[in-house]
């Protein structure tokens, strides 16, 4: 009985070690993953822009004259750096120019004949008095001291006529000059010429109304730039002035310049029925701004909020209802684990709980699921 037993207990066991050489013969290969540790650092939660942006100077001005003419300066060329109120371009204005001389030699005449009927007024005064203190005396008439103080009133108002006549004079000098202005350009800030249509000798004339004509002169300042651009209507309520922001150029690949929100539009843009989006303008701050122009691509990231020091994991590796793929070393497997989620953006979500420090994550492949054997494929990044 005792011999059966054993027999029996030998084949069983036979059994199952065919049975288990079997199904490691034929079990699945295991799959080579990258797996990524779970590790403190920062994350930040960003809108950026659905469109490229542009960068914009705070300031520029496309300066045209006021009056057409012919060009008989131009004090700047293309790339010079100039001082608020100085001279860009004027036109031919000798005619305005002797304006302004005839005005200044009149306005002289007019304050000395100012001066001489002040002169009479105040003999008149003089006169009247005296004549006054006679007709006291019983030395004139009433009718010679009255016709004493009338001629004095009259050569009063004669000197209160000239005085205004010289403000006249004055004001003709102003308006003379103000033409003359209007023939020039000046520069209304510092800055840099960008670009300037014309050459001495040329006609120019001001745009028509609702046509416009290409400046004289075209004036930007470099010491303020901003990017104007769009972002997705859903993101535009948590965008506020003020916040900080990082900007990205075409022209320098790997560089962010960092700037702040100065202006959210008050409304949407439709452009179409599904791309309805607000627009915001981030100015910013003064490094390395004489590398920038005007005129550049630029994208845009609007920091919301920022988290130092905080659990996170890629957040490719990061499934539908917040859910990872944690290796276990003991098997070599993978298990579905949810955790609760913090900030996130397109790199990183910060893990609150669920996950500890070291747990090592599998990134996405084909055929890595739940319960998945695998093997590391290179090194942790």
């Amino acid at each position: 009985m005792n011999r059966r037993w054993n027999r029996l207990l030998a084949l069983s066991v036979v059994a199952g070690l065919l049975l288990a050489l079997g199904w490691w013969a034929t079990r699945p290969e295991a799959l080579a993953v990258k797996l990524v540790t779970v590790e403190r650092g920062t994350v930040e939660a960003r809108v950026a822009n659905t469109r490229g942006g542009t960068v914009n100077a705070c300031r520029r001005a496309r300066l045209a004259p006021a009056t057409g003419g012919t060009i008989e300066t131009l004090a700047v060329h293309e790339g010079d750096r100039v001082k608020p109120g100085q001279l860009l371009l004027s036109l031919w204005n000798r005619d305005l120019l002797a304006q302004v001389t005839l005005a200044e030699s009149e306005a002289r005449a007019a304050q000395s004949n100012t001066e001489q009927a002040c002169l009479r007024a105040e003999v008149g005064r003089r006169e009247a008095n005296r004549q006054l203190q006679l007709r006291e005396r019983k030395l004139v008439s009433e009718e010679v001291a009255d016709q004493a103080l009338t001629e004095a009133a009259i050569r009063d108002a004669a000197c209160s006529a000239a005085r205004a006549g010289s403000e006249v004079a004055r004001s003709r000098i102003a308006v003379a000059r103000a033409a003359v202005e209007r023939s020039e350009i000046r520069a209304p800030f510092a800055g840099v010429v960008a670009e300037v249509t014309g050459e001495v000798g040329e006609f120019v004339t001001p745009s028509p109304p609702g046509i416009p004509t290409p400046p004289a002169i075209d004036l930007v300042e470099l010491g303020c730039l901003y990017v104007s651009a769009p972002i997705d209507e859903v993101d535009a309520p948590a965008v506020r002035r003020d916040q900080p922001a990082r900007v990205s150029l075409d022209a320098f690949p790997g560089r962010d310049f960092p700037g702040r929100v100065r202006r959210v539009a008050p409304y949407v843009q439709e452009f179409e029925k599904q791309a309805r989006t607000v627009e915001i303008e981030v100015e910013l701050v003064d490094l390395g701004l004489e590398l920038l122009l005007p005129g550049y691509t630029a994208d845009v990231e609007v920091l919301l909020a920022t988290h130092d020091g905080v659990l996170q994991v890629p957040a490719e590796a990061v499934l539908d209802g917040d859910r990872v793929l944690r290796y276990r070393p003991r098997d070599g497997t993978l298990e579905a684990v949810a955790f609760r989620a913090g900030l996130r953006n397109w790199q990183r979500v910060e893990v609150i709980d669920g996950l500890a420090e070291g747990d090592r994550i599998a990134l996405p492949g084909s055929g890595i699921a739940a319960g998945a054997r695998v093997v590391p494929a290179a090194a942790e990044q």
